[in-house]
């Protein structure tokens, strides 16, 4: 069953603790152009950290993170920015890579069954995401797969979209030094216990057993 939940709308404060030869001019300079043009978009689309090099920025397996290649989430009308109801996830365009990519994650079972007990009445989780990150579009549909099978409430769980600067128009978010995204903040009586930070070090269920069972303070 899908958990589409209603978020708590307010904000948690807590304490942190070719070189071209002469008969082909007319060719090549074309080339040179679209090769422009290429780059030039390409480079449009901001890492999903603070800085990361070209390389990065136009690898393969950057690129192969978009579920659904006509969509440009890259375009900020596409972004969900402040708090997101994440039913949102579940429309078009967010839809295109949130249903797959929540269907195809195959948790580990065994460390779900030590995560329930895990969980106690004072844990809330807050999950800050930026829609056009192919970090965040492939970790928070596999995040709330784990959440559901654990039972976790909805309503314990806070969303909340930036921007390509990370920045989001939520009161007291720059309290929460975020630098990459998507970032999970556990906390235990509004206290972090610990966060996860753009990808998991083993998984994000063992991550989250280990950041609630004191075994980590968080991944970087």
């Amino acid at each position: 069953m899908m958990n589409t939940g209603i978020i708590d709308n307010s904000f948690p404060t807590f304490s942190h603790g070719g070189r071209s030869s002469g008969g082909r001019v007319k060719f090549s300079s074309l080339m040179r152009g679209s090769l422009t043009v290429i780059l030039l978009v390409a480079l449009f689309a901001s890492s999903c950290r603070s800085s990361r090099n070209t390389a990065e920025m136009l690898s393969p397996e950057a690129e192969q993170q978009s579920e659904n290649r006509q969509v440009n989430y890259a375009d900020p009308s596409t972004w969900l920015l402040g708090y997101i109801n994440p039913g949102m996830f579940l429309n078009h365009p967010h839809s295109e890579w949130y249903i797959g990519g929540r269907e195809e994650y195959k948790p580990d079972g065994a460390v779900i069954e030590k995560l329930v007990p895990a969980i106690g009445d004072e844990l809330s989780i807050l999950v800050v995401i930026g829609t056009w990150c192919p970090d965040s579009r492939r970790e928070v549909p596999r995040f709330m797969k784990i959440v559901d099978q654990t039972g976790f409430p909805a309503e314990r769980m806070t969303f909340v979209g930036v921007d390509i600067s990370k920045l989001a128009p939520v009161g007291g978010y720059d309290t929460l030094n975020i630098e990459r995204v998507p970032t999970f903040i556990f906390l235990k009586n509004k206290v972090e216990a610990g966060r996860i930070i753009e990808t998991p070090v083993t998984s994000l269920e063992q991550d989250m057993l280990n950041i609630l069972t004191g075994m980590n303070k968080e991944n970087n």
